[in-house]
């Protein structure tokens, strides 16, 4: 007569591997999901604050009519004020990130290079209503440091939140 063996084993966390050699836990889907929506939270931060800054400052006549030349002061005023609410928008990227909250924000830092080359690319030389050359030049050179200190911002308070 033969023997039964009886075999248990904790697989909570055992690798799988899905047929396109992507490893994960299990549930690589969900984790997926959850990262492209902590980037895109973090965009969407970034350009409604900016673009209702800008239209409450063109509402006040802080800022001149739409597609009338503005300041140099008052592009300073917009940098000002993008640099802020860029590093808000990493630090809530790596805020919702589910691991490597810093690897989020550089995904959207890239993301981010790449929307201001854009635009760069698509104003220069278009007239003075799109501003002076060094506006969208400031911008691309401010993006990656943004990404740095609000992903620093946004892992110092994850770990600040693990040992409370």
């Amino acid at each position: 007569m033969r023997a039964k063996a009886s075999v248990e084993a904790d697989v909570s966390q055992v690798a799988v591997r899905n047929d396109s050699g992507v490893t994960g836990t299990g549930r690589p889907a969900r984790r997926v999901a959850r990262s492209v929506g902590a980037v895109l939270a973090g965009l969407l931060v970034n350009a409604l604050l900016s673009t209702g800054t800008d239209a409450v400052l063109h509402a006040t006549g802080i800022y001149p009519p739409v597609g009338q030349p503005m300041s140099d002061a008052l592009f300073g005023l917009a940098t000002a004020y993008r640099v802020v609410f860029g590093i808000l928008g990493f630090y809530v990227t790596a805020r919702l990130a589910p691991d490597r909250p810093m690897r989020h924000v550089l995904w959207l830092g890239v993301v981010g290079l790449a929307l201001s080359t854009l635009g760069a690319v698509a104003t220069w030389g278009k007239g003075p209503e799109f501003g002076p050359t060094w506006y969208p030049l400031l911008l691309i050179a401010t993006v990656m440091p943004c990404a740095w200190v609000g992903g620093r911002l946004g892992e110092a308070r994850l770990s600040a939140a693990r040992r409370a």
